[in-house]
């Protein structure tokens, strides 16, 4: 069967114009057999508005319930016939006993009268107490304890402000410590919401006491339990300020509070609108108390709305399947056909922007992905010989840079050396001469050897030769002291530099003062390098003169003038060249870092943990 299209499948792949136009005609195919389906959105339609209209009168009637608790509790908490007595009791309880007594039976009494009441306080102003009842050995009790005065209390201040002197605690959101400071030690685990109700003198209008109720969830959650809802349904008791009371769900009420949601929940839109959180669409049911305002929302998933409709119109999908699996065998032939090709085309391309670059991308047919494979081969062969070219003149410029850096090191040594070979023989005339002579040629054997990085133990040899040329020019005025890590004798570092740290510290230490100085030179290991310190103690570098020598070291070696250097630029010469040599060979995270004060001078040469890595 495949031999019978293969010229006409051959003719049509020869052009990438052919393939996306077989591919949007099986689209389009597709989409006109989708239209026949149009009913099943009609259905979806009519299952919303069914469930509108049941959720709007369930939230309606127990909206009415709840507020009707709240009235309950509102009227439980004012003294009606007994107000005069009640507040007479209270600015006398702590000198009249009868007065106390008058004061607990009334609050037992209050804890008698309702099933959901967890506990009562009675908190009395001007004393700084409480009253409070709770239950022992199946007996009601009441105690009296002292507490600190409650005006900053949330809950305080917003009965104080409310025209109804009351104002309502909900233990839904974790409680802050400054919220848990100075607050009664209720539990929030058994209480939903706490009510206080500020009772003020008939006369002044001050506040005399606060009646505090904590109420379980009992009552509530008879009364919530005649809105039906399922898997994926959430319902949310909010008050009048956005505060949550009841809720089944808190992660989501959190998600709902963040995105906004409450803040939608306004008369204006009419009891319902349509919220998305990250995951899903909601259709978002409410009902707002006429006397308060206080809100029963429920958010309904819309696919749980749909889920029926899904169902029903589940066998008309059926009378398509066949349709289906045909289309989607053709739709997956074409675009196998189409992006086989550019799949390989694209990793070949990752594996050479990743540096892979043998990369070769496989060229089949004659269409405009088989040309953009050929010219990607075409360009990958050009990279390689730019690079290749490129690399090599990149060794021969470092390698010169390295020779000319050391070339410019090896007088300043020498001329240092002689002339202290001159100085020992005018003052000793004697044998010794010849001892500084075969060091001086030890030193200048390793001076003129052509490597350019040495070990470290190497390099501390020719220091104690070059240090005991310069022993007989100070004389006992120069004390050299070592403290090396034995782990570090193995260290790969560059040849001369810790004869120009020590050049340095003879420069702007010996030469300066007439008193002794002593050299120190330490190696140790960091987490990220390993470190060469050579320390004097002399009187150090002045902060102009240091300011001036760290700023050369950042000048790159490539940017350095033809010219003469600027006034003082000449003296930190090897210091800048071992800097730049340093990052040559190491990289960026080497070089040098200096410090000095009128105690001394410490130059460390930092040297990254890798080792040379890829720079020599």
């Amino acid at each position: 069967m495949y031999k019978l299209f293969e010229p006409l499948l051959e003719r049509i792949s020869r052009r990438l114009a052919n393939k996306l136009i077989l591919l949007f005609t099986i689209i389009i195919i597709l989409v006109v057999a989708s239209l026949t389906f149009i009913s099943y959105g009609m259905l979806r339609k009519e299952s919303v508005n069914s469930s509108i209209s049941s959720t709007r009168s369930n939230l309606l009637l127990v909206g009415r319930n709840l507020e009707s608790y709240l009235d309950g509790i509102a009227q439980l908490s004012l003294p009606q016939i007994s107000y005069d007595e009640f507040n007479y009791a209270i600015l006398h309880e702590s000198v009249d006993y009868a007065s106390k007594m008058y004061v607990e039976d009334y609050l037992k009494n209050l804890y008698y009268s309702r099933k959901d009441l967890e506990a009562v306080y009675l908190y009395v102003i001007k004393e700084h107490k409480y009253y409070y009842v709770t239950k022992e050995n199946y007996n009601i009790t009441v105690r009296v304890a002292e507490h600190p005065p409650i005006e900053n209390l949330p809950w305080y201040k917003r009965a104080l402000a409310s025209p109804f002197s009351r104002s309502y605690q909900s233990f839904v959101k974790e409680r802050t410590p400054e919220e848990r400071q100075g607050d009664y030690p209720i539990n929030t685990g058994k209480s939903f919401m706490g009510y206080h109700r500020l009772l003020r003198s008939i006369v002044t209008r001050e506040p005399q006491a606060v009646l505090s109720l904590y109420f379980n969830s009992s009552v509530t959650d008879e009364i919530m339990k005649d809105i039906p809802f399922s898997d994926g349904e959430h319902l949310m008791y909010i008050s009048p300020d956005n505060e949550p009371f009841a809720v089944d769900d808190r992660e989501f009420y959190r998600k709902s509070e963040e995105a906004g949601l409450l803040e939608q929940l306004t008369p204006a839109q009419g009891g319902r609108l349509t919220w998305s959180d990250s995951e899903q669409k909601y259709l978002v049911m409410y009902d707002i108390s006429q006397k308060e305002g206080w809100k029963l929302v429920k958010p309904i998933p819309y696919k749980q709305i749909y889920e029926a409709a899904t169902t029903t119109r589940k066998w008309s999908y059926s009378v398509g399947l066949l349709f289906l699996i045909v289309s989607v065998i053709l739709v997956s032939f074409t675009s196998n056909r189409i992006t086989s090709p550019l799949k390989n085309l694209s990793l070949q391309m990752k594996r050479f922007s990743t540096g892979s670059f043998d990369a070769e991308a496989a060229v089949e047919g004659n269409d405009e992905i088989a040309y953009l494979s050929r010219h990607f081969n075409k360009m990958v062969e050009k990279t390689n010989e730019l690079i290749n070219e490129r690399y090599k003149m990149k060794i021969v410029e470092k390698n010169a840079v390295l020779k000319a850096l050391e070339a410019e090191i090896n007088p300043h040594f020498l001329y240092n050396a002689l002339q202290a070979i001159s100085t020992k023989a005018l003052k000793n005339n004697n044998d010794d001469i010849v001892e500084m002579v075969d060091n001086l040629a030890l030193t200048l054997r390793y001076c003129i050897s052509g490597r350019d990085v040495v070990q470290a133990r190497e390099e501390l040899k020719h220091i104690e030769r070059y240090l005991a040329l310069q022993k007989a020019r100070f004389g006992s005025r120069m004390q050299v002291e070592y403290n090396w890590n034995d782990s570090l004798l193995e260290l790969r570092i560059p040849k001369l530099s810790i004869q120009t740290l020590v050049e340095n510290c003879i420069k702007h230490a010996l030469e300066k003062v007439s008193s002794t100085v002593t050299i120190r030179i330490e190696a140790h290991i960091t987490p990220a390098h390993s470190v060469i310190s050579v320390l004097d103690d002399g009187p150090g570098i002045t902060e102009e003169r240091l300011q001036q020598v760290l700023s050369s070291l950042e000048i790159q070696w490539e940017d350095r003038g033809g010219g003469e250097a600027e006034e003082g630029d000449s003296e930190s010469i090897g210091l800048k060249n071992l800097n730049t040599r340093l990052k040559l060979l190491y990289g960026e995270e080497a070089g040098l870092m200096i410090t000095s004060n009128e105690h001394g001078t410490q130059m460390d040469m930092r040297l990254p943990r890798g080792g040379l890595g890829q720079h020599v």
